[in-house]
């Protein structure tokens, strides 16, 4: 499939090679920082471990936020290269402090505390860029490329990370520096500044009775009244609000399997036969079939991504969007209840074609309502969602512990009805917000 001919845009260097360096930083990211969980633990105890991941979580938020002020402001080159180095750094700090040499788990923790901080901080102005050099008509290919790119680099960086984790956690560390140093050699020697010329929001422009002199640059007020007002303008945005409901409660049903669904199926599932030939048979238990169904949902991922925007480019987004979240909604209820292992199969076989055509349109959708002059800080909030679903995910345990398996499908029934009503109230734009969209 030749994709360059199908969208000239995916030519555009800066597009190359972001999607090429997003590859790699995903692959680090899960081939090291997917464990460290397991590092806190077994040094603090799974308490203390707890905490301490919240905290990374917390100042990850803080980071995103910062990230999206400084790359609208400031350009998105300058924030890639300040969080890119800074993830640079933290790896080799945390390389050398866990060397048998050294080895301190808290110097470790500080530079996983700072690495997360600075990985979150460059994110907002890589998907900002990726904004810059597409058009509305290519990115929906843009986003399927970049969905397939980002689901093999997390399999093959939790591959790697599993055989590597033991024993060898300290190489995991020096391979992380190593790669990164390219990730930011590639965005200081290859990558052109793409922030759109005069796009800070009109809050942000001086008063009449405040003038400049030729060469200064104008007022702004205090940075945090620039970030407090750059932020409020994303927050009154109701579209937005809507389709950041949507993905949020879409990544909440997608956290299940890993959270309440998982516990289920550890819990409940019992060791059944898969397929038997003779006196041969592939026997599973519930752990066993969770690996199964992950494994499953990301090779067909990789698999059926492209194959599926050839397949579904003619189909009208509206249909996309309610079938793919319909679809989606209707595996996981499945795997909520069903103790048959091939029902099981089939159903991360629905809710992975639901994924697929749902997930690259409601990033063009998203693409196509932010606005030029705070594309960044949209995105920054955005990606907030991630962090509110896995809040939302954990509680599914607990109420999960109370309701039984068809009540905790039909809250997933809940949410994927939620999810449809958020997409026509945007898909039924008011005249108000096609007017917003026209002047941006």
């Amino acid at each position: 499939m030749n994709l360059a001919a199908l969208h000239p845009a995916v030519l555009h260097p800066n597009l190359r090679i972001r999607i090429a360096v997003g590859f790699l930083q995903r692959l680090l990211d899960s081939m090291v920082m997917s464990f460290m969980a397991i590092y806190l633990a077994f040094e603090y105890g799974v308490a203390v471990a707890g905490v301490l991941v919240v905290t990374v979580m917390v100042l990850g938020v803080v980071g995103t936020l910062a990230g999206g002020h400084m790359s609208d402001s400031r350009g998105r080159r300058r924030t890639l290269l300040l969080g890119e180095t800074g993830v640079c750094l933290t790896f080799a700090l945390m390389a050398v402090a866990d060397s048998p040499s050294w080895h301190s788990p808290a110097i470790v923790y500080c530079g996983y505390l700072v690495n997360k901080f600075a990985a979150s901080f460059a994110m907002p102005a890589n998907d900002a860029m990726i904004l810059d050099v597409t058009t509305p008509e290519s990115r929906k290919l843009v986003y399927t490329i970049n969905y397939w790119s980002i689901n093999l680099a997390l399999a093959v960086g939790a591959l790697l990370g599993g055989f590597l984790y033991n024993g060898h956690f300290t190489l995991l560390l020096a391979l992380a520096a190593t790669g990164t140093v390219a990730i930011a050699a590639a965005t200081y020697f290859f990558i052109a500044e793409t922030k759109p010329e005069d796009t800070e929001p009109e809050d942000n422009e001086p008063e009449d009775n405040e003038p400049t002199e030729p060469g200064e640059s104008e007022p702004r007020g205090s940075i945090l009244r620039d970030f407090a007002n750059g932020y409020r303008l994303v927050l009154q945005d109701r579209a937005f609000g809507r389709l950041l409901i949507a993905a949020t409660l879409f990544m909440s049903i997608e956290l299940q399997l890993i959270n309440y669904i998982g516990v289920r199926l550890a819990s409940d599932l019992p060791a059944q036969n898969l397929l038997s030939i003779g006196s041969w048979s592939i026997r599973v238990d519930g752990v066993e079939m969770l690996g199964i169904l992950r494994a499953e949902n990301t090779v067909l991922v990789v698999a059926l991504a492209l194959v599926a925007h050839v397949v579904l480019r003619r189909v009208p987004d509206r249909v996309r969007m309610y079938a793919g979240a319909g679809l989606f909604t209707a595996g996981y209820m499945v795997l909520a209840v069903s103790d048959t292992g091939w029902v099981l199969l089939v159903a991360a076989l629905v809710l992975t074609v639901g994924e697929l055509m749902d997930v690259p349109v409601r990033q063009a959708l998203l693409a196509d309502m932010v606005p030029a002059a705070s594309r960044t800080r949209y995105m920054a909030v955005y990606n907030l969602n991630i962090r509110v679903a896995l809040v939302v995910a954990s509680l599914c345990i607990t109420v999960g512990s109370v309701l039984p398996p068809w009540g905790m499908a039909a809250l997933y029934g809940v949410f994927g009805l939620v999810i449809i009503w958020q997409y026509h109230a945007i898909l039924t734009p008011s005249a108000a917000r096609a007017e917003q969209l026209a002047r941006a």
